[in-house]
Parts: C-alpha cells; structure tokens; sequence
C-alpha cells in the first residue's frame, strides 16, 4: 500500500458539508481542516456548507449534489453519534444505492488507536449513489483528521497502490 509516483494524480471535485446545529462559517474548525486538506491534496473544492441536524435538508442536500454531474465525492462533518439530533447516516440512508461497509469498520479501528473504545459511539460510514462516493465522519477535529489523513487521502488519490475509489468512478454506473 503505498503512492506510486509513476502513476498521474487526477483531481476530483469534492463538495463538504458540515452537520451542526451549533457551528457556523466563523467556528467551523473540522470544516476547515477538511477544506485545507482536500485543496492541500490537488482535489477541488467544489461546494460547501453548513446545515442543521435535519435528516429531510441533509438527504435533500445530498440528493441535489448526487444529481451534480460536477461532484464526484460528498464528505460531511458531524451527526454520526448516538443521540436524537445525529441523523446524518439516516439522511445517507435516504439517497444511497450501495453502502461501502469497509469504510466505517475501517474508520473506527483507525479512532480505536486516537480514542479507545469511545469510538464505539460513531456510526461513520460511507455510501455510493449515481456514482458519487459520500462519506460520513464524526464531527471532532480529530475524527477528520483520522478520517482523511488514514483513510480519504490515500483513497481518493489516484496514484494509490493496489487500488483506490478513484480509478473505479469511470465503473461505477455499470449496470
């Protein structure tokens, strides 16, 4: 597992979406170590916002970058806890065609080495729609930073070895 220099990055454009009924533009931390890392990658930074816990505006939010033959991957911040108000999985839930199981179970053995056990709590996870790879982190400055520095960086690089997400977009509407 390793980049293979040989090999061209290609860039992809990425939307973010921050879920917190608590932040704004001003004191979104997690949502700026996303940005600064997707643009410090190559990637683009395509769309971004911040919405409430609100499962029918965050599927409808999802739904409309789904439809956006410009976004080729959705990540999003927050929600994926235990209580009442986290609703992001089941506004994923409302949009996806597949799940991508792995990336969940892989997230939480990643925070298992940052956070211990706590990271039974998250309910990360990772859907495929219409061809747009959408992915759920926690909402903690550390959940992202594990979540793209272990896991999104490598993944989303199309120069990663033996595979990426990358190299299977042109596949992914296969039928």
């Amino acid at each position: 597992m390793a980049i293979d220099l040989n090999r061209t990055f290609k860039p992809i454009n990425i939307a973010l979406i921050t879920v917190s009924d608590t932040r704004g533009p001003e004191d979104d931390t997690s949502g700026d170590i996303l940005a600064a890392r997707i643009e410090g990658a190559g990637h683009r930074l395509v769309a971004r916002t911040i919405l409430r816990d609100d499962v029918d505006a965050l599927a409808a939010q999802f739904a409309d970058w789904i439809a956006d033959p410009a976004v080729d991957a959705v990540i999003s911040t927050g929600g994926t806890g235990l209580t009442g108000r986290d609703v992001t999985p089941e506004a994923l839930e409302r949009v996806k065609e597949r799940d991508i199981p792995g990336f969940g179970e892989l997230f939480r053995w990643v925070s298992y080495g940052t956070i211990g056990t706590s990271t039974i709590q998250s309910r990360a996870c990772a859907v495929l729609a219409n061809g747009t790879y959408l992915f759920a982190l926690p909402g903690s400055n550390g959940a992202v930073k594990d979540g793209w520095d272990k896991i999104l960086s490598e993944q989303l690089d199309s120069r990663n070895r033996p595979c990426n997400f990358v190299e299977l977009m042109p596949r992914l509407k296969e039928r």
